[in-house]
């Protein structure tokens, strides 16, 4: 019986291996059809960096650009499962100026695993992709320490990379690191113990993915459920839809608008099948109420305890844009299905990823990370990005060219 579903993202710098790694790792599982493993051999041959073998990496890399330049740029997504366990696993870009994708990937990690090429140990962007993901939230890493064939499988070179990881990963938080020596072309330590490491002991990446602690049910939290529309049938139906982020609601329940603090009853829960006598966190449903009150979309229904609410926040700042963050820019604002208008009237500080050091800084640049006072011209609900992922996260959106330039975390 299928008793978790654990969401994985794969990061680290550009080459160090990560769409091979995820590559081995499918086929090993068997979960490769055989007609996309003949279409694998012809890419292998026309796009392949491995000699004239299979090149694991085509199965993820799925753009035209990423075969021709060799690299990931989107995020690609793999689903599997074993026999105890569904994975939703994420492969993001190693570039630095896809971080944004690599943050969008890490929103929604249960854990990281983070590769490092053993030749040239930990580089900047790994501490730049560490950082990123424990300030999402992911608090569990496996460093797969990959390309040991090209440093004769040496004991010594692991063992330095993995401690000098663990003190930067003690720094940020991350309170579970698994290391683990692999060579993704080969296979070694992936599913099978490898038998050209006999000094390493430890869990294959599979044992390690198995053995990986899924995030906290949020089912037990508050009852929270962003109002994406409002849904009218006839003149008798009126429901209430989005997904639910936390929390569980039954009928009966009485929920509250959480800006106006209006409240009422649930009176019926539907989704696609029909009506349910419960639903759950990530849940998509319609709820109807037992009164009319004023809901409109971007509003959140909410239960028992109420979230804050708020027209002046303090967040984490990634900044995804050439053009720099600075104070008095006004930005769209989208909390869920919510958009209002902000305006940055302070940057606090700018986040050092090799350190970890806050600076004091004026403006924030092309992927860095900082600390900003953002006020709103419409007051939001919100409970603290650590609270709750979808209640205390939003983007920045470019009022001018619509392009999102950062993700804000309160």
């Amino acid at each position: 019986m299928l008793t978790s579903l654990l969401r994985v993202l794969a990061c680290g710098s550009v080459d160090d291996g990560k769409s091979t790694l995820i590559g081995r790792l499918l086929f090993e599982l068997g979960t490769i059809p055989d007609d996309v493993m003949r279409q694998l051999e012809r890419d292998s041959v026309r796009f392949g960096t491995t000699g004239g073998g299979m090149d694991y990496a085509l199965l993820v890399d799925g753009l035209a650009a990423e075969r021709e330049q060799g690299i990931t740029i989107d995020i690609a997504y793999r689903y599997f499962q074993t026999a105890s366990r569904r994975y939703i696993l994420a492969d993001a870009p190693g570039h630095e100026q896809y971080t944004r994708n690599m943050a969008t990937g890490a929103s929604r990690a249960d854990l990281g695993i983070l590769l490092v090429d053993a030749r040239k140990g930990l580089l900047p962007q790994t501490h730049r992709h560490a950082t990123i993901a424990s300030l999402l939230g992911v608090r569990q890493v496996i460093l797969a320490v990959n390309k040991m064939d090209l440093m004769d499988f040496s004991q010594s070179v692991f063992g330095d990379i993995a401690a000098r990881f663990r003190v930067f990963a003690d720094k940020l938080g991350i309170g579970r690191v698994t290391a683990i020596p692999v060579c993704a072309r080969d296979g070694d330590n992936v599913t099978r113990a490898s038998e050209r490491m006999g000094w390493y002991t430890g869990r294959t990446l599979l044992e390690a993915l198995e053995a990986a602690i899924p995030a906290v049910d949020g089912a037990a939290s508050p009852f929270r459920l962003q109002v994406q529309h409002v849904n009218r049938v006839g003149q008798d139906y009126r429901g209430y839809s989005g997904t639910i982020a936390a929390g569980t609601v039954r009928p009966g329940d009485t929920v509250v608008n959480a800006l106006a603090r209006t409240e009422a009853v649930v009176q019926r829960i539907v989704d696609m099948a029909g009506d349910l006598a419960e639903a759950r966190q990530g849940d998509a449903v319609s709820l109807t109420l037992d009164r009319e009150i004023d809901i409109s979309r971007g509003d959140v229904l909410v239960a028992p305890a109420l979230p804050e609410r708020a027209d002046r926040i303090s967040a984490r700042v990634i900044w995804f844009a050439d053009t720099p963050l600075y104070r008095g820019r006004e930005y769209l604002c989208l909390f869920g299905p919510r958009a209002v208008t902000g305006t940055v009237v302070e940057i606090t500080n700018r986040l050092d990823v090799e350190t970890l050091a806050e600076e004091p800084v004026r403006e924030l640049k092309l992927n860095e990370v900082g600390r900003a006072s953002i006020t709103l011209n419409q007051p939001i609900a919100f409970d603290p990005y650590r609270l709750n992922r979808d209640m205390g996260s939003f983007i920045l959106v470019d009022r001018q060219t619509r392009n999102t330039v950062g993700a804000g975390l309160i």
